[in-house]
């Protein structure tokens, strides 16, 4: 039995909480993987529990996941979804499963309800011939990569050592020449490469996007480059993330954004002009995600398993259960509550609202749980100011950024 922290387990009545649906499904195509990355929070993390659920999704599993999607869709009336095929490496086996998954979820749900599919995987096993199957059948294909050059790669290896990144550089390659197909690049964030270094081999990889990750940790695991703290927003602090991210902000305002979208920035940025956040990274906007593991099991996102093992679970399945169900778990509800959910340092902080208490993960403290401020909390100022300073200076006094007060700038 997980033994989950008192921050929101414990004292969140969530009777009176109006939940959002979800729009976005995880579903696990494949619980193991073929790279053993010395970062990876999945493998290399506290939860172990992966170990224990089968490392492919059954037929039975895929076709109860794609009735409830369905069953959810037509409760809320929603007219288009997202989901992310996911594992470990979800072309373990090639892309049949990927495919069959795919297909099980856009035949169950309404007419009337749009299905956006996604792959997102190390790019080691795309080839031509996946790829060619892949396009056909309309799902777009995300890249993880720390870097578009070698040495930014070397922490992803195969279990045997050897480096993924000759596959993976073939495979973004390949995605280059079907931008239609290409759904973008995830990089983590790695301080002992130089971002403007990193920054530009992305942008030789042609990516229409890239969204730059904060490593996941927390007050009881801090983020490498960094020392242990108490919670709470430490001022003044060493703001190695937010100077690395800040000179990839400058280097993509400056140079015209190149036709590359850099997700982070371009929330930040928003968020800072008045419009309501997209991502669980930085603003207040409720999250709409839910994981499916391979096993049936109804999970919150992977990320909280780097905070404790079974952070992520809910103890709901899919054969038992709807995700109504999973929209009144404490865990899901807080972190659809907004400023609600936010600790007292943040409510005060001139950037609250924008950063939105970072992503939930990093708030994370041992024994307390989540109703911290992200240990990333001055990384995250840092970066804010900045892109506010930016946009002071390109819209001018007259259109000062909305969320932005004085205090701020």
């Amino acid at each position: 039995m997980t033994s989950h922290p008192h921050w929101p387990y414990a004292v969140l009545d969530t009777t009176a909480h109006e939940p959002v649906p979800f729009r976005q499904f995880v579903l696990k195509v494949h619980g193991r993987c073929n790279l053993d990355c010395t970062y990876c929070y999945l493998y290399q993390g506290p939860d172990h529990g992966w170990r224990d659920r089968p490392a492919r999704a059954s037929a039975r599993t895929v076709r109860r996941t794609a009735d409830r999607i369905a069953e959810h869709v037509r409760a809320h009336g929603l007219d288009a979804v997202r989901i992310e095929l996911h594992g470990g490496e979800p072309l373990l086996t090639g892309p049949g499963p990927v495919l069959a998954y795919a297909d099980a979820v856009r035949a169950a749900v309404p007419a009337g309800c749009r299905v956006t599919a996604t792959v997102q995987t190390n790019g080691t096993l795309l080839t031509d011939a996946t790829l060619d199957r892949l396009a056909a059948a309309g799902l777009r294909v995300g890249l993880s990569l720390d870097g578009g050059r070698a040495a930014h790669n070397a922490r992803r290896t195969d279990h045997a050592g050897r480096p993924a990144w000759p596959a993976a550089h073939a495979a973004a390659r390949r995605l280059a020449a079907r931008p239609q197909t290409y759904a973008g690049i995830l990089c983590t964030i790695d301080l002992a490469a130089d971002p403007l270094d990193v920054y530009r081999s992305l942008l030789e990889l042609r990516p229409p996007g890239t969204d730059f990750l904060l490593p996941h940790a927390n007050w009881g695991s801090p983020p490498p480059g960094t020392d242990r703290l108490p919670p709470g927003r430490h001022r003044p602090r060493p703001t190695p993330y937010g100077d690395w991210l800040a000179a990839v902000f400058d280097a993509w305002w400056d140079e015209g954004r190149l036709g590359m979208r850099v997700r982070l920035f371009q929330e930040i940025a928003a968020l800072l002009l008045g419009a309501p956040s997209r991502a669980e990274a930085v603003g207040l906007s409720p999250l709409a995600a839910v994981v499916v593991e391979t096993d049936g099991s109804i999970e919150q996102v992977d990320a909280l398993r780097s905070a404790y093992p079974g952070a992520s679970e809910t103890g709901l399945d899919v054969f038992r259960h709807s995700f109504d169900e999973a929209l009144r778990h404490p865990g899901v509800a807080a972190r659809q509550l907004g400023e609600r959910a936010l600790a007292e340092e943040c409510l005060d902080c001139p950037v609250g609202k924008v950063c939105g208490g970072g992503n939930y993960v990093h708030r994370y403290a041992p024994g307390t749980g989540f109703r911290h401020p992200s240990v990333y909390c001055a990384d995250l100022e840092k970066l804010v100011r900045h892109i506010a300073h930016r946009l002071q200076r390109t819209t001018g006094p007259s259109r000062r950024p909305e969320q932005c007060s004085t205090r701020c700038l």
